[in-house]
């Protein structure tokens, strides 16, 4: 069952970028996948200022936009324990956690957030953010579907990035995650030899794999073998 959700969210991702690649289209389709009333994502790495990616809605771009400059919320939670966080009514919490947030988020007709960490690996790359104008909890299909995107599109957030053809984005995602402890050893490593962060060094791991053709998987194995070596002039 698992198999076939995750198929149908990685088809919705594909065709909600493709063939323009257009990342900013992300927020819309996860919020039309789960049901829920909106949906943002914030990117919140080290090498770069946080920022939001995009969101569905004026609502989800308000979010973002206190929790970048608050510091707090969902999304941020999210991120800095790397679990999911429910709030399933913000206006009577059994654990009031973001005084800031919470009041002009209630003001813009939200009563329930959730985030969700987006990381490849060992790479953190921020979190996607769900709201109902509804309380209550996600039901479980909503929690799975957004668990699933969550993986898929922190993938797809960074195969954009290293700017991947359509086919080869399609092909990309619907490759197992099964070898994520591979990708973390060669990320890390390939992170050393060109003196850059994780995140910037999967990056160029994904960029030269689809320039000579090869699956993203093999150019890990050739890194962690030590057949394949980038040296710092490369990046």
């Amino acid at each position: 069952m698992t198999g076939s959700r995750r198929d149908r969210i990685v088809t919705e991702i594909v065709r909600s970028v493709s063939p323009e690649m257009d990342s900013r289209r992300l927020s819309a389709m996860c919020a039309e996948v789960t049901g829920a009333s909106g949906a943002g994502i914030v990117l919140m790495t080290n090498d770069a200022p946080w920022r939001s990616l995009n969101s569905s809605n004026q609502v989800s771009a308000s979010l973002n936009a206190l929790q970048i400059s608050l510091l707090e919320g969902p999304a941020v939670e999210a991120h800095n324990s790397g679990v999911p966080v429910h709030e399933p009514d913000l206006g009577d919490p059994t654990n009031p956690r973001w005084p800031a947030f919470s009041e002009p988020a209630i003001e813009a007709g939200v009563r329930a957030v959730f985030g969700f960490p987006l990381r490849v690996g060992g790479v953190r790359l921020g979190a996607l953010d769900l709201h109902s104008r509804r309380p209550g909890l996600l039901k479980n299909e909503q929690h799975l579907d957004a668990l699933i995107l969550a993986d898929v599109v922190a993938r797809a957030i960074l195969l954009v990035e290293a700017e991947a053809r359509p086919a080869q984005l399609a092909a990309e995602l619907r490759t197992s995650s099964d070898y994520q402890s591979i990708v973390n050893q060669a990320s890390g490593m390939a992170a050393v030899q060109m003196g850059v962060s994780v995140g910037a060094a999967l990056v160029r791991m994904r960029t030269y794999s689809f320039g000579v053709g090869r699956a993203f998987s093999e150019v890990a194995d050739d890194i962690v073998a030590r057949r394949l070596r980038f040296d710092p002039e490369l990046n």
